[in-house]
Formats: structure tokens, sequence, C-alpha cells
């Protein structure tokens, strides 16, 4: 038998839901507990969507499958609050363009990312990542900046995950920054 009270637990607990979507930005990220408030442009959806949580280091154009549950920010309206989370690719143009311009390769932006995608399209991940002297073919990518693009790739792939996708390390920023500085 139920009391009340036992009864207003069991409404009280939030109906965990799954969304999926690319990251537009980042709203705020604190370094030390990896509590990010990000904007999520869902399919379908006409505005972005505001997600919380914890995460490993998220970046623009990231497509992100995500479990947690609806709750209402007295300041802020609707958010969804994540308790899990998994990175799939991009599988849209724009998806990987924001994906590769979002800081994940030092050397590629916005601009470099669009020339890239523009060329290869929805390979653009599979040749950056298996056959990367390719690149050599998109106009305005000079040696020495494949070099370096190629480096950064490498470092990266010792901390890739089973799934294919770039894992993004700490120090990558850092790593790669300083070999741009060196180009």
């Amino acid at each position: 038998m139920q009391t009340a009270s036992s009864q207003n637990q069991i409404s009280a607990t939030p109906k965990q839901e799954s969304i999926t979507g690319v990251v537009e930005r980042l709203t705020y990220y604190s370094e030390e507990s990896g509590y990010t408030v990000a904007r999520l442009q869902r399919p379908g959806a006409r505005d972005l969507t505001t997600i919380t949580g914890n995460f490993a280091n998220i970046q623009p154009g990231q497509t992100l499958q995500l479990t947690g549950f609806w709750h209402e920010h007295p300041q802020y309206g609707a958010q969804f609050q994540v308790t899990s989370y998994k990175e799939t690719k991009p599988a849209t143009i724009t998806g990987i363009e924001k994906y590769l311009g979002s800081g994940l390769i030092k050397g590629v932006g916005p601009v470099t990312a669009k020339r890239i995608v523009a060329h290869f399209g929805l390979e653009t991940l599979d040749i950056i990542e298996h056959h990367i002297e390719r690149l050599k073919e998109v106009n305005g990518i000079a040696k020495k900046r494949i070099a370096m693009i190629h480096s950064c790739v490498a470092d990266t792939k010792s901390h890739q995950r089973s799934d294919g996708i770039f894992a993004k390390p700490r120090s990558f920023n850092y790593l790669c920054s300083q070999n741009l500085q060196a180009v």
C-alpha cells in the first residue's frame, strides 16, 4: 500500500528522455568540474535547446545523443539536464564544418574547415583520418599546414575512441597550438 507521501515522491522523480542534436555553442564551461551549459540544435526544432550537465570537453559541431530530463530554470526557462551522453560522428555537411572548425584541430578554423568540407563532402573525416595527404587537393592549404594537421591528428589518434571519433585530451589545444606556432 502506497502512502500519499510515497506517491508524491514517485511523481516528483523526473522522467528520463533521450534527445539528439548538434552543439551550436558553449555558453559556460568549468574546467575544474566539467559543468557545461550549451545550446543544441535538434532536428526539426525551430529554437535551440539549452543543455546542462557535466561533459568531458564538448565542442561546437559535435553531434550528441543525450539522456536526461527537462526542468524549468526560474531565470532561463526550459533546460535539458543531461545525465549521460554519447558522441556520434557528424552526419551533415554543416555538422562536419562546425566539428572541424571548432578548434578540435588547431590550424583548421571555420574558413579552412569550410574549404575542406566543400572539397570532400561527407567523406571529410575519413580523408583526414586515413588519407591526410589528399588535403593538398584543397586550395589554400600549404604543405606545412598539412604537416601540422597531420601531427595534431596523430596526437588525437592515441586518444581516439573505438567508434572513430577524434577524442580531445585536455592538453591537445596546447600541443597543437605549439605546433601551429612552429609552422
